[in-house]
C-alpha cells in the first residue's frame, strides 16, 4: 500500500479489491436489454462468475435497472433520446421500451439478486445520476466499485467516469461487460484507458483476487 500525508493510496488490484471497501454494480443486466446485444448467454455467464465470486468474498452488491417512463411523464430530452434511440423523427410513435413492471424490465432469471443485495432502478446513462446509489456507498465506507453488465458504451462508460469523479476508483471487469456496438464498445475501453482513472481486469483475474482478499 502508498502511503503519502497519512493516507493509504491502494496501488495494486488486491489493495483495491478489498471486500470490505468495494462494491459490485451489475449494471442493467435486464431480459429487454439482453436481446438487443450478441451472445447474450456469454455475457450473463461471465457476470454470473463475478457474482458468485463477490458474494462468496462478503462484496457488497447492487444492481441497476434502466427505467423508462411512461409517455405522459416523458420529458422532451427524454423523448429526444428515445427518438434517436428508436430511430424516428416523429415523437408520437415512441414507444417506452422499459416499464416499470414489464418482462423486459426484469433483471434475467440467471442472477436473481437476494434479499441482502439492492436494486435502485435509473433514467440516466449514470448509475451515480439521480439514484440512491452513491449515499449508499459512501454511507458504507466505499472506495472501489466493480461494474460488469451492459453496455460498455452506454453505461458502463459514464459510470466510470462519474465514479472517478467522486472519487471511487472504477474496477471495470472487461470480459464480463457486454456491448451493443463491438466499435463503440473498443473506443469507450480505449478513452477509459487513457483517461487512467479505471482499473481493467478479466473475469479470472478479479475472481482470484477475491479469493485472496476475501481469506
Amino acid at each position: 500500500m502508498k502511503t503519502v500525508f497519512g493516507l493509504d493510496i491502494p496501488h495494486t488490484l488486491d489493495e483495491i479489491c478489498s471486500p470490505q471497501r468495494m462494491a459490485l454494480v451489475v449494471y442493467d443486466m435486464q431480459i429487454g436489454i439482453l436481446k438487443q446485444i450478441k451472445n447474450p448467454e456469454a455475457v450473463v455467464a461471465k457476470v454470473a462468475r463475478v457474482l458468485d465470486a463477490a458474494r462468496a468474498a462478503g462484496v457488497r452488491i447492487f444492481f441497476m435497472r434502466h427505467m423508462s417512463l411512461p409517455r405522459e411523464l416523458m420529458g422532451a430530452f427524454c423523448y429526444r433520446m428515445a427518438m434517436a434511440w428508436q430511430r424516428t423523427d416523429d415523437p408520437e410513435q415512441v414507444s417506452p421500451w422499459f416499464l416499470r413492471d414489464s418482462p423486459g424490465f426484469q433483471i434475467t432469471p440467471e442472477l436473481a439478486p437476494r434479499p441482502s443485495e439492492a436494486i435502485f432502478d435509473k433514467l440516466t446513462m449514470s448509475a451515480l445520476e439521480g439514484t440512491p446509489l452513491a449515499i449508499a456507498l459512501r454511507d458504507c465506507g466505499i472506495t472501489s466499485m466493480a461494474l460488469v453488465g451492459v453496455a460498455m458504451e452506454i453505461g458502463i462508460e459514464p459510470t466510470a467516469r462519474h465514479a472517478a469523479d467522486l472519487g471511487i476508483v472504477p474496477v471495470i471487469v472487461e470480459d464480463a461487460c457486454g456491448s451493443g456496438h463491438a466499435e463503440a464498445a473498443q473506443r469507450s475501453v480505449e478513452s477509459l484507458k487513457f483517461a487512467g482513472d479505471a482499473v481493467f481486469t478479466d473475469v479470472e483475474t478479479f475472481c482470484r483476487t477475491l479469493q485472496r482478499t476475501g481469506g
